[in-house]
């Protein structure tokens, strides 16, 4: 498997945001990371991805532990955080040269236009990042994420904010992106799951409640609203 998350918790003084959670995804799948706003979501992915420490437990990429091996579980993800921070003054093209340094990216420029090509930020590219739509700067932040070629991708709310053209393309893309990839979706919009992941665990106050493929869940939840 890609990812491993064994008991995972974090704790802020009294209070657990991630509690004793534990759960894989593997590669060619999209799972889905479900549950309602503050239900410790973002900060689960943000500990895969390295950005906070856990308290307890363990997390690993391809193999590599977060904590004792952090350099090379992080080589392995791309991640597109909620509030995607973005250099608003960079154009398009500088700022996916500027990230495609930081990875050391080989093939850089040849790189930097497929990921263009991928993303639908052709016509785009030599625009500032702060003139751009909140669909195209989404954009913008998947092809940095995507640009040093991870076997990782952490997507957080993805199509938050997103026109219903934009939310459309963007699925079909994480769609294309989860035949090769192992990519993690976190959403609080159930229907979001149904559309683009094969699975999905469900998480609140911090504790996994269900772990199953998607036509399971939806067949218990269509069973609990008869």
């Amino acid at each position: 498997m890609s990812v491993k998350v064994r008991h995972l918790v974090k704790q802020y003084g009294t209070q657990r945001a991630v509690d004793d959670l534990s759960f894989e995804a593997h590669k060619g799948e999209v799972l889905g990371f479900l549950g309602p706003n503050g239900a410790g979501k973002s900060t689960t992915m943000k500990i895969i991805t390295g950005y906070l420490p856990q308290t307890e437990g363990s997390a690993e990429v391809c193999g590599f532990d977060v904590t004792d091996q952090s350099m090379e579980a992080r080589a392995r993800v791309g991640y597109l955080p909620e509030l995607n921070p973005l250099y608003r003054d960079m154009y398009v093209r500088e700022y996916l040269e500027f990230t495609g340094r930081v990875h050391q990216v080989p093939n850089l420029n040849k790189r930097i236009d497929t990921m263009v090509e991928r993303t639908g930020l052709g016509s785009h590219r030599h625009k500032q990042v702060g003139a751009l739509s909140k669909g195209y700067r989404q954009r913008v932040g998947l092809a940095q994420a995507m640009l040093h070629d991870p076997e990782v991708l952490i997507l957080d709310e993805p199509t938050s904010g997103l026109d219903p053209n934009q939310i459309v393309e963007i699925r079909a893309l994480i769609q294309e992106l989860g035949q090769e990839k192992t990519v993690i979706l976190s959403t609080h919009i159930l229907r979001e799951v149904e559309a683009v992941c094969h699975r999905a665990i469900i998480i609140h106050k911090g504790k996994l409640v269900a772990d199953s493929p998607i036509g399971e869940l939806q067949q218990r939840f269509s069973a609990q609203h008869r």
